[in-house]
């Protein structure tokens, strides 16, 4: 078995950004030179999530707009602010959509369902973070 790793950096112009990382991620399976295995795509910050669904916009959108309802951007609100920070609605967010997304490989190829994409969500942006790829097979 043999293993790949990437880092994919990003640093948004807004504070939630969402990012289909796919070609990305794509382009590292091809480096790898795995056909059979798994890949693992991790937000390797606590502010910021990697999840699996369509790239349509007003879908993104309704994503965005579910998130703020739950946990609002509002500076008085979270007791994590009493620690200097103004991101405790990020954190949650990152919760609800988690951390990382496994994804089969097969004959060398993403192993997607029909309109599955990888996308990194940025719930705290302007700043550097990055993604882990991972991808173990043969």
């Amino acid at each position: 078995m043999k293993s790949h790793t990437e880092h994919l950096w990003f640093e948004t112009k807004k504070r939630r950004e969402y990012l289909n990382i796919t070609p990305q991620v794509e382009e590292a399976l091809r480096k790898s030179g795995i056909k059979e295995g798994l890949c693992l795509v991790n937000a390797m910050h606590i502010t910021a999530s990697v999840y699996i669904n369509d790239d349509e916009s007003g879908l993104i959108q309704d994503f965005d707009d579910f998130l703020e309802s739950i946990a609002p951007f509002n500076v008085e609100k979270y007791r994590h602010h009493k620690t200097g920070e103004d991101n405790g609605d990020a954190h949650l967010k990152r919760q609800l959509f988690g951390r990382e997304v496994v994804i089969a490989v097969t004959k060398g190829k993403l192993d997607f369902g029909p309109w599955e994409q990888i996308f990194y969500a940025e719930f705290d942006g302007k700043r550097k973070k990055r993604v882990l790829v991972k991808i173990v097979g043969e």
